[in-house]
């Protein structure tokens, strides 16, 4: 989600105010890994490893019963700390497995959670989205085993986490008014063709793109503004620069036609939504907690102009002092005069997925997927399929990334709660980014997904 115009800024103004008062290649050395004891050592696998891939850790050479904790630090590229800590008790053997051991109450999780050092991570700075903008060096993780109560370091071990698979090629796209990134992955191919759109923050953001190029697609990361010489600011936009990123995708030659793929989160998700509805070549579209209507800017495509959506500043909550909750403040597309912003969805000729968290705080994200579904089966459309996971919130990102809560708001300027709750909002990570694979592979290859995850 991305706010509106500048008129929000003098809506909040005052408040703003009050609330500010008062509240290329690169070479690697092998990961190493010590026992400070000599007869503890605490175990990673695997040693270096794609970001989604799931984690192991294990212990060994503890005397049964001893409590421990399993430390992890990672350190992103703004130099912001992100820390878990979890509680264990060895076995009877002095073993400890993480994908069998449970860990104790009193760390930043519990219960028997393998991946929980990764997906439980927190910034030490509270307002914090974790984002990897360099694709092409991998990120540290750091672990280490601590004796309980008096904290002594009885072991570490690394870890290397990816976002580029080997032999992943990364092109900068500068073709035409374009300005993107193509990741083609190894082999002859041609592989099923994926755009990745992501939200208002601007930029270019390739790490959903470089993931998806190395489980097998062929991956364009697309900029729309904030980048290079395209438009600084969210004023306006036109089709007709996605229309030509599409076509650019369907004429390259390591790309399988018919039609491409689309994937959008937040007000990439409209974006997308508005690419099928008006745009040929879209074989299936994946909305990530997006909207059916057109947010934030003007939307243009020849003689056709969808407006931005109306919202009410006033609408807004404040669940604790200084930190905004905006999921109300949008009004309804389907009423007047709203229903001028509405996406006409029912134009659209592709398959429909939408991943939706239903603690999103950014918008109703849940409302919205459900007014897709009617507004299709309104039209004699196939009903699109719609996932939703309870209590996860509005950055649903590729597996294991650390939960965002709260962050400031970009275009607003005040910090904003994006809702989840650790525990579901990774399930929702993990089994939506599989499903994603799988509704491209069915749709776009005609393939079993097994043979391609």
């Amino acid at each position: 989600m991305q706010w509106m115009n500048r008129s929000l800024f003098r809506s909040f103004a005052g408040l703003t105010s009050l609330l500010r008062s008062v509240s290329g290649a690169v070479s690697y050395s092998a990961p190493a890994r010590r026992s400070m004891s000599g007869s503890v050592e605490l175990r990673v696998s695997p040693e270096r490893c794609l970001f989604d891939d799931p984690l192991r850790l294990e212990v060994i050479g503890l005397i049964p019963g001893q409590e421990v904790s399993v430390r992890t630090e990672l350190t992103d590229e703004g130099g912001e700390s992100f820390t878990s800590l979890g509680r264990y008790r060895a076995g009877s053997g002095g073993e400890l497995d993480l994908s069998r051991s449970p860990a104790l109450e009193g760390g930043t999780f519990s219960g028997v959670e393998a991946e929980g050092p990764l997906w439980a991570l927190e910034p030490r700075n509270g307002l914090r989205r974790f984002v990897k903008k360099d694709v092409r060096i991998p990120l540290t993780v750091r672990f280490s085993l601590h004796q309980e109560p008096a904290g002594d370091v009885l072991s570490t071990a690394v870890q290397e986490r990816s976002f580029l698979g080997e032999g992943v090629r990364r092109i900068p796209v500068r073709e035409g008014r374009v300005r993107a990134t193509l990741f083609i992955p190894p082999g002859p191919g041609p592989f099923p063709g994926v755009i990745e759109i992501q939200g208002t923050g601007g930029g270019l953001l390739e790490y959903k793109a470089s993931l998806l190029a190395s489980r097998g697609f062929a991956t364009m990361a697309l900029a729309y503004y904030n980048y290079e010489d395209l438009p600084k600011d969210m004023k306006a936009f036109h089709l007709e620069y996605f229309e030509e990123a599409m076509n650019y995708m369907l004429q390259h030659p390591k790309v399988k036609g018919p039609g491409i793929g689309l994937l959008g989160h937040s007000k990439g998700g409209d974006l997308v939504v508005s690419m099928a509805s008006f745009l040929k070549g879209i074989t299936a579209a994946a909305v990530v907690n997006g909207a059916v209507a057109n947010v934030a800017a003007d939307l243009h495509y020849k003689d056709i102009t969808l407006p931005a959506i109306g919202y009410d500043p006033k609408k807004a909550t404040f669940p604790k002092p200084g930190f905004m909750d905006i999921r109300d403040v949008f009004n309804n597309p389907l009423e007047e005069p709203n229903r001028q912003s509405l996406i006409p969805i029912w134009r659209a000729h592709c398959k429909f997925l939408f991943i939706v968290g239903e603690d999103d705080r950014n918008w109703k994200s849940d409302f919205y997927a459900q007014t897709a579904c009617n507004l299709l089966e309104e039209h004699g459309k196939e009903k699109p399929e719609v996932v939703y996971y309870p209590k996860a919130g509005h950055y649903i990102e590729p597996p294991y990334y650390p939960l965002c809560k709260a962050f400031i708001h970009k275009l607003v300027g005040l910090p904003c709660v994006w809702g989840g709750e650790p525990k579901a909002h990774n399930f929702a990570q993990v089994d939506s980014w599989k499903r994603i694979q799988a509704f491209f592979h069915k749709h776009l290859t005609q393939e079993s997904p097994s043979s391609k995850m």
